[in-house]
């Protein structure tokens, strides 16, 4: 699903957020990307879906090479993955269900079709006494519940996920962890980068551990450590 082969990343004053990184992930799999701040797993994000290209290597999606990709494609191939940040990044003025229902209207989806589909999704993240609050009636954690709902919308064969609960309580934060483990189970690719130590231990998946740009470490059913 995602390739990493040799791949750099330099930006300007030479500092180097990734340092030949090469890893793949299957279909399917569940993958933590952990490390200190600075250590290069945002970067690593945004290489794989094409916000940022690398210096040197190349990273596959899919079965093909995301280099040279023109910028009319790359709203397609975004299209195949479903992100989610640490804020949120909800409409204030839209309620839940027209958070969700707008990330299926800009892509021209049938009204029939977001009026079966969205009450569906809700069901999913648990959430469906939720869909005429605003943003602002919702805790954070139930905010991120909806971020993750409108991520998994369009049907995405992977979920990013960039330290979602930081923003979040402990509890909160292992209720999000649960809800990506069960998206996980229905067929989705998850791949998170956080700091989170506790939510990564419990998660008992495949861990990559990055540090001043390098992979020291992947581990099946590892945990959150500096190897």
């Amino acid at each position: 699903m995602i390739k990493f082969d040799s791949v750099s990343k330099i930006y300007k004053d030479d500092y180097v957020a990734l340092d030949n990184v090469t890893f793949e992930i299957k279909e399917g799999d569940f993958v933590s990307i952990v490390g200190a701040s600075g250590a290069g797993k945002s970067t690593l994000l945004k290489l794989i879906y094409a916000e940022e290209s690398p210096t040197s290597g190349t990273v596959y999606f899919n079965g093909g090479p995301l280099e040279g990709m023109s910028r009319r494609k790359v709203p397609f191939h975004r299209r195949n993955i479903g992100t989610v940040f640490q804020d949120f990044k909800l409409l204030p003025k839209k309620t839940a269900f027209e958070n969700i229902a707008y990330a299926l209207e800009v892509s021209g989806a049938p009204t029939e079709e977001i009026m079966e589909y969205v009450p569906q999704i809700f069901e999913i993240v648990g959430l469906s006494d939720k869909v005429n609050k605003f943003p602002h009636e919702l805790s954070g954690g139930e905010q991120q519940k909806i971020a993750l709902a409108r991520a998994l919308i369009n049907k995405p064969l992977v979920i990013i996920a960039d330290e979602p609960t930081g923003n979040l309580d402990p509890v909160s934060s292992v209720e999000i962890m649960q809800l990506l483990l069960k998206i996980n189970k229905l067929g989705t690719t998850v791949v998170l980068a956080t700091h989170d130590k506790e939510i990564v231990n419990k998660a008992t998946r495949r861990v990559i551990v990055l540090e001043k740009g390098k992979v020291i470490c992947d581990e099946e059913k590892g945990k959150y450590k500096i190897c």
